[in-house]
């Protein structure tokens, strides 16, 4: 088995999360987050659409972690996002964290919005 290390360029990996903070890129995060190629941003939860649709022109998809539990966005945080061109791809945290490393290394167009767990 051959083993590659891992690439992530310019864009920022999630190291790790734990109650209300996440460390990306080596750094320590509170609160709610989203990681999009130009940076990391805070978010404000579902009502914050906009900072993801600003970077539309740069992603692919949206995995949106729904903190330590899946559950359903809502509709009209959805509908937003979609309108803009976007994917919408909603897990738990933990999952759209790994999901979103996985894609990244890959040189895949793609962001994240988390609720902290």
């Amino acid at each position: 088995m051959r083993l590659n290390e891992i690439s992530y360029n310019d864009s920022r990996p999630i190291d790790g999360y734990g109650p209300g903070f996440f460390r990306i890129g080596g750094k320590v995060v509170q609160g709610d987050v989203c990681v999009l190629p130009g940076g990391v941003l805070p978010w404000g939860g579902y009502v914050d659409h906009a900072t993801l649709i600003q970077a539309r022109d740069d992603l692919d998809v949206v995995f949106v972690g729904t903190g330590a539990e899946v559950a359903h966005v809502p509709g009209d945080f959805r509908a937003a996002l979609e309108e803009a061109g976007l994917g919408v791809e909603a897990m738990a945290t933990p999952a759209a964290c790994r999901t979103y490393n996985i894609l990244l290394s890959e040189g895949r167009r793609v962001g994240v919005a988390l609720l902290a767990v």
